[in-house]
């Protein structure tokens, strides 16, 4: 191990102070410090008030006690509901190089019990500072570029989200198919008229998206279970993969080709939008991507596969990750026989502002390469992941 005895994670942290944490029930949508917990994404929520905000030294790992997610933290935050545990390497470590240490570790899961006692007992090489710096370089430089593509990521969704807005909301669409900016103007000669929705543009409708699909369906869990679960073969796409316009490919679960022919009637094609239908995550949508085709879903989350004589895929996808349609989605979804739970009826039965197909087909020639480019941004992340988890502890072991 580099030439190191290696150590306890216990016997080699530094006293961190005890520190104020927010409330889940506190937790904002924006303000003016991040809210850092256990959960999985790495930002919770944020708050406004300033003697809720981290007082101690930075950077650090944050471990959930209960998720054993670990967080590499070194900017003003404040921190979340229990079972966030605070920590720092002793004066032998390198703190980034100590955060990569503790990522080696493959703790056993025991449920929603705490895990910080089982982490304190496991054991990290620790070799001379130096080493430690240059490990620690080598793998911030992945991070770093998986960074600088999600910031990229985030400008194309925000992009795409505010063309759809322009064009679909505010009703400030081009008229002229030359036009590719949304600013083109031309809209304002067209009356508005009232729907289901509100006030529309004329020869604009209310439809619901059973009515714009040849496909809404969810699948089911592979005979055998998650013990059957593998880490190669056919995706199987669930809901802890999707995010808003995003997957997360570290919980990725794989089945065999006798799974996947059980679920042949949710195989999935290039297009296809994704949408969690149950939990905590529900409403979250996504297109799946290109290279994972063809996956399969289970339970938990719906496909939408939008009819290219009547819809844009990307159009749809917009729509639902809207803002407005996003909040009508959830409160449908609370409103459920159970918590938090959307039905195939009532996705099939959910209106949206549709406007003329060759307006729809214009939005997505501009909107589907943002799609693209982000898509690609995602596959280059992925793989950079791939390549520092592959190197990461070679390097911990010395083999570098």
């Amino acid at each position: 191990m580099n030439g190191s005895t290696p150590v306890k994670v216990g016997e080699s942290l530094e006293k961190i102070p005890r520190q104020a944490k927010v409330k889940k029930s506190a937790y904002q949508p924006d303000g003016a410090f991040p809210v850092i917990d256990q959960g999985k994404d790495y930002i919770a929520g944020y708050t406004d008030n300033p003697e809720l905000r981290y007082a101690g030294p930075l950077p650090l790992t944050i471990f959930g006690d209960h998720t054993r997610i670990l967080k590499w933290v070194d900017s003003p935050f404040a921190v979340g509901a229990d079972g966030t545990q605070l920590l720092r390497g002793d004066e032998r470590f390198d703190q980034r190089y100590f955060y990569y240490a503790l990522c080696t570790l493959e703790l056993e899961h025991f449920g929603y019990e705490r895990h910080f006692k089982y982490l304190k007992e496991e054991e990290i090489p620790c070799p001379d500072l130096p080493t430690q710096r240059r490990i620690a370089g080598i793998l911030s430089a992945y991070d770093d570029l998986i960074e600088n593509n999600l910031r990229r990521i985030r400008i194309l969704e925000e992009m795409a989200q505010s063309l759809y807005r322009e064009w679909f909301v505010h009703f400030r669409f081009p008229r002229d198919p030359s036009e590719a900016s949304a600013k083109a103007g031309g809209h304002e000669s067209v009356p508005l008229v009232d729907s289901p929705l509100g006030p529309i543009p004329e020869g604009w409708e209310a439809s619901e998206i059973g009515s714009l699909t040849t496909k809404v369906g969810s699948g089911a869990t592979p005979r055998g279970g998650k013990e059957s679960y593998k880490t190669e073969g056919v995706p199987l796409v669930r809901s802890m993969n999707i995010y808003d316009y995003n997957f997360e490919f570290g919980d990725l679960a794989f089945i065999d080709s006798q799974q996947a022919e059980q679920l042949a009637n949710v195989s999935l094609e290039a297009g296809d939008v994704l949408l969690n239908i149950t939990g905590a995550s529900v409403c979250r949508c996504a297109m799946i991507p290109s290279y994972l085709v063809p996956a399969r879903v289970n339970q938990h989350v719906a496909i939408i596969r939008a009819n290219p004589d009547l819809m844009d895929a990307h159009f749809l996808l917009d729509s639902i990750n809207s803002d407005e349609n996003k909040r009508r989605l959830f409160n449908l979804a609370q409103g459920g026989a159970t918590r938090e739970a959307l039905t195939k009826d009532a996705i099939c039965r959910f209106e949206i502002v549709i406007p003329p197909l060759e307006l729809v087909r214009r939005y997505g020639r501009v909107a589907g390469p943002l799609h693209s480019q982000r898509e690609t941004l995602q596959r280059r992340n992925q793989n950079l992941r791939q390549t520092r988890d592959l190197l990461l502890p070679k390097l911990l072991m010395g083999n570098d």
